[in-house]
């Protein structure tokens, strides 16, 4: 092992134990950080004391060279300006030398959204009745019902579904804990596996049996299932690259063009920040104008 990432190990500890950062979190960090190590070596560095501004600017672009588009390359420089500010406060080398190598600016880019339409074909088609066919059905309508991440509908326990009122408890990025409604579909998929499907996946494998979504070993459903899941639904719906996130995003899109307010999307998808929300303003400029049309006294008024 290297010094660089000796010390990318440490920097690694430091976010787990006295920082407190997300599993989901530490896999990102480490998979930026190793690409800056292996980099590093190939250039012949090693310590990190030969680690200078230079470097990074060369990593920087040798990303774009590579093809990585904007956002990946600025999640890596700025893992590699965290790594270098830790470096620094516990006295390795010579300074942050990753602090002034800037970052690429990024584009808006507006999610993809389906339409109602779309989002009901995916769910008829994905409609079986093996166990597995009524987890995902189940699964495919939590994403959609209630704005979840893939990570958080994986990250669901039994003792955070309150059918009954109609909601599930959330613990979202950073660990921070919401509650999302779950009624209608989601509530009738949701008990329709329980009786029927998660049965044929438990072991008694203990406290693994407190997850909602099972995998046919009784182990809690990963991340890469979801999304394994959700694209095969969606091809046989006719939509490729099919992506949980996609989902989330119609979920939001769809409450607004139903009438939510912005703050109540705000709530359900657990955005800190209302401007993150506020972008799905901008999806369905024919829908807003529809419904100004229909509502200001004076737009349909002619001279």
């Amino acid at each position: 092992m290297t010094e660089i990432e000796e010390y990318i190990r440490e920097f690694l500890d430091y976010l787990r134990i006295e920082r407190g950062s997300s599993g989901n979190t530490l896999d990102a960090y480490g998979r930026d950080l190793k690409a800056f190590a292996e980099f590093a070596a190939a250039q012949g560095v090693a310590v990190w004391r030969d680690v200078d501004r230079d470097l990074a600017e060369a990593f920087r672009e040798a990303l774009f060279a590579e093809g990585y588009g904007a956002s990946t390359v600025k999640r890596r420089i700025s893992a590699l300006k965290s790594l270098s500010r830790y470096c620094t406060l516990e006295g390795y080398g010579k300074g942050n030398v990753a602090s002034a190598v800037p970052l690429p600016k990024l584009t808006a880019q507006l999610p993809d959204v389906l339409t109602i339409p779309q989002v009901e074909l995916i769910m008829e088609r994905s409609d079986r009745d093996d166990a597995a066919g009524l987890r995902d059905r189940a699964l495919l309508e939590t994403l959609y019902g209630a704005g979840l991440r893939a990570s958080e509908a994986c990250g669901l326990n039994m003792d955070d579904l309150f059918l009954e009122e109609g909601f599930c408890r959330v613990r979202g990025k950073g660990d921070k804990e919401r509650f999302a409604p779950l009624s209608g579909s989601a509530h009738r998929a949701l008990e329709r596996y329980f009786a029927e499907g998660r049965p044929h996946f438990r072991n008694g494998r203990g406290g693994q049996d407190r997850a909602v979504f099972l995998n046919r070993r009784g182990g809690r459903l990963s991340r890469q299932s979801v999304h394994r899941i959700v694209e095969e639904a969606g091809q046989m719906a006719g939509i490729e690259h099919l992506h949980p996130h996609t989902l989330r995003h119609c979920c939001a899109t769809h409450l607004l063009q139903g009438g939510a307010d912005l703050r109540l999307i705000q709530e359900i998808l657990g955005h800190s920040d209302i401007s993150t929300t506020q972008i799905y303003t901008h999806l369905d400029r024919e829908h807003v104008r529809a419904e100004y049309m229909a509502a200001h006294p004076r737009a349909r008024r002619r001279f």
